[in-house]
């Protein structure tokens, strides 16, 4: 069973609210429910099984190589910095850590350098 955008929505706030990341807004990229640093998009629920995370195109290499169960691209997002992901096989451990990454990556750099970890 998929959970609900809004349920998978829930749970990106409830562990960016965790992590403690500071200038989180909530908001929309491409009608999609989303996660703002900035006003730049680091976290969004693409549909009831999939969020796109803002990373590295390395980094985003290295995951998908590491553990395609959960990471993965499409045509549509070679070659840029975003990186789709199945939401039900990923721990909450994991999305946190995920997403203080894709934080780090669109934070304005004095916020970034503000947050200790």
């Amino acid at each position: 069973m998929t959970d609900s955008v809004d349920t998978i929505f829930a749970r990106l706030k409830r562990l960016s609210d965790e992590a403690s990341l500071p200038g989180v807004e909530e908001s929309t990229s491409y009608g999609n429910p989303a996660l703002k640093v900035g006003g730049k998009s680091f976290a969004a629920v693409k549909n009831n099984e999939t969020i796109v995370l803002c990373i590295s195109i390395d980094d985003k290499e290295r995951l998908i190589e590491m553990a395609p169960e959960i990471y993965y691209q499409t045509p549509h997002y070679v070659g840029w910095p975003y990186m789709p992901l199945h939401a039900a096989m990923i721990s909450d451990a994991e999305l946190k850590e995920r997403l203080i990454g894709a934080w780090r990556f669109r934070a304005p750099r004095k916020l970034a350098a503000s947050f200790q970890r």
